[in-house]
């Protein structure tokens, strides 16, 4: 059995864009299994843009913050037994040995499900999507729904719950690729934002102004679908990664007056505080991916070493669907 780990840790605060230095890989003595305990071996760590600003507020020293799919290798916890799957929120590292108390079991998935998606379209990124169209968005048949982000872990997945919802799903990604991707997931129209003039395609997609607008990236973007959005349109803000490097809050138009004439309901959300209903939006995602209404897509990069390489993909636009790093 493994004596040592490896670990990932902030050697000093970003500033701006993080930068490799900013975080180092050091090696640590893991402790005995004592009766009560297990020890893991790291399989699938996520990274997601979240850990951009969850780290702002960490202490220098401290394991870079994340969630990873780690596998018991030895047991002295009849609860774990070894070979047993979990998730636990224990940042960026190789092993750990833990009590049992900070650890989810990961049940046996269906033929043809990965592992890996227990961080993604199984994990964080499919409950935000369906908590963020279904409760806050409120989606429902014939409305018209944007996404930003659309190519991204969540964003994907957004679209197609859209679409099960019979709405009218409009997409946008950072790259052709992207945008040829989505529109095979069934998006109803999908845009490079990067090639087009983000209001002139707005006006002609959706003339009658936008009902549900799933907002992924924050910034200039969000502010125009805002203008844009109909009388009584649902805004639902899970992120703002557009932002999440600049030095300087950006400055934009003041919203409320849009909100207050159109009506517009506009909230932020957090899916951590709704971990009670993470086993109904898992079964729900299981039952549309085994009737074929729900596609997901990972880039995979290879090597523990390698996370601050995927973690920077995030920001450059390298990922499409669920990023994760297999060890």
């Amino acid at each position: 059995m493994p004596t040592k780990g490896k670990k990932w840790i902030l050697e000093k605060h970003f500033d701006g864009t993080p930068k490799r230095s900013d975080l180092k890989i050091v090696e640590f003595d893991l402790p005995a299994v004592k009766d009560g305990f297990v020890l893991l071996d790291a399989v699938y760590l996520s990274v997601d843009p979240y850990m951009r600003l969850f780290s702002a507020n960490a202490p220098t020293g401290s394991v870079m913050v994340g969630e990873i799919i780690a596998r018991v290798i030895e047991s002295k916890n009849p609860t774990f037994p070894v070979g047993t799957n979990v998730l636990v929120s224990c940042g960026w590292v190789s092993h750990l040995v833990s009590d049992g108390s900070d650890l989810t079991k990961i049940p046996p998935y269906p033929e043809g499900v990965p592992l890996s998606f227990a961080l993604g379209v199984l994990g964080m990124p499919g409950m935000a999507a369906n908590y963020g169209i279904v409760d806050v968005c409120e989606a429902k048949a014939g409305d018209v729904v944007v996404v930003s982000g659309a190519a991204g872990a969540v964003g994907s997945i957004v679209g197609q719950i859209a679409k099960i919802k019979g709405c009218r799903v409009i997409g946008f990604a950072g790259s052709d690729e992207k945008v040829a991707w989505i529109k095979e997931l069934g998006f109803d129209e999908a845009f490079n934002y990067k090639k087009v003039d983000l209001d002139a395609t707005l006006k002609k997609a959706a003339p009658n102004g936008v009902d549900c607008y799933f907002d992924n990236v924050g910034g200039e973007f969000a502010n125009t679908v805002l203008n844009n959005m109909a009388r009584l349109g649902r805004i639902g803000c899970c992120g703002a990664i557009s932002g999440y490097n600049d030095k300087a809050p950006l400055k934009v138009p003041a919203v409320q007056g849009t909100l207050v004439f159109k009506e517009i309901k506009m909230q932020g959300f957090m899916i951590f505080s709704h971990l009670a209903r993470y086993p109904e939006w898992i079964q729900r995602n299981i039952g549309w991916i085994k009737e074929g209404k729900l596609k997901y897509k990972e880039h995979v990069t290879q090597g523990f070493d390698n996370m601050f390489d995927a973690f920077m993909g995030l920001f450059s636009g390298t990922n499409t669907g669920k990023a994760v790093v297999k060890v």
